[in-house]
């Protein structure tokens, strides 16, 4: 498919043919959901933590003698029917992340990058680099363009000018071609890759 290749000013300065194979694939929702769940388990830091009778701070003694007080026997002050005393089952430090097929993980970008296409969110320009890192042009420039929630990805080498210039402006974010994922790219309203980007992608998921 051939898609319009725009500057940041929003002038035409161009085309370029898209790949099928890449950017018009049948999008199936359950592919992209688990691909989404399965970087967000990824990023938990499983941190979570209960103390077990053997890490409570007191002592191992019985408190009384089994029989002939009329309570109920026990055997340590540190158990879980204790106040302060040991937490049962609880969570402990563990990895959440799971194990999640390559072909499914390249299908699923691939479905995200056409789920953009076919709705009209997707957007190529020549290339994303500023002459100043001042945010204030290029915040002009996104607003002419209708853009508050842009994803930017570039090829192999980001801008540094550029990526200094829209970090401040909320919802506006850059990656490199390497670091394209589903989760940023389903999570921002818009999509607008270089032509550098374009052909590295189509590189890569072909």
């Amino acid at each position: 498919m051939k898609v319009a290749v725009k500057s940041l000013e929003n002038k035409k300065v161009g085309d370029i043919t898209l790949s099928d194979d890449v950017f018009g694939v049948d999008v199936k929702a359950d592919i992209l959901h688990s691909v989404v769940n399965w970087q967000l388990a990824k990023r938990r830091a499983g941190t979570h933590k209960v103390k077990t009778i053997s890490e409570i701070s007191g002592t191992g003694k019985k408190p009384f003698r089994q029989k002939g007080t009329g309570n109920a026997r026990l055997g340590s002050l540190r158990g879980t029917q204790q106040r302060g005393g040991q937490t049962v089952h609880g969570p402990v430090v563990r990895s959440h992340a799971f194990d999640l097929q390559k072909k499914v993980r390249k299908l699923a970008l691939k479905m995200a990058l056409s789920t953009k296409q076919a709705a009209g969110e997707l957007l190529v320009v020549d290339a994303a680099k500023a002459k100043t890192h001042k945010t204030k042009d290029i915040a002009v420039n996104l607003k002419k363009m209708d853009m508050s929630s842009v994803l930017f990805i570039d090829g192999d080498n980001i801008d540094e000018n550029f990526s200094k210039a829209i970090r401040n402006i909320p919802n506006i974010d850059i990656l490199p071609q390497q670091g394209a994922n589903v989760y940023d790219i389903l999570g921002h309203d818009k999509l607008v890759l270089t032509k550098d980007a374009v052909a590295k992608l189509e590189e890569r998921l072909k």
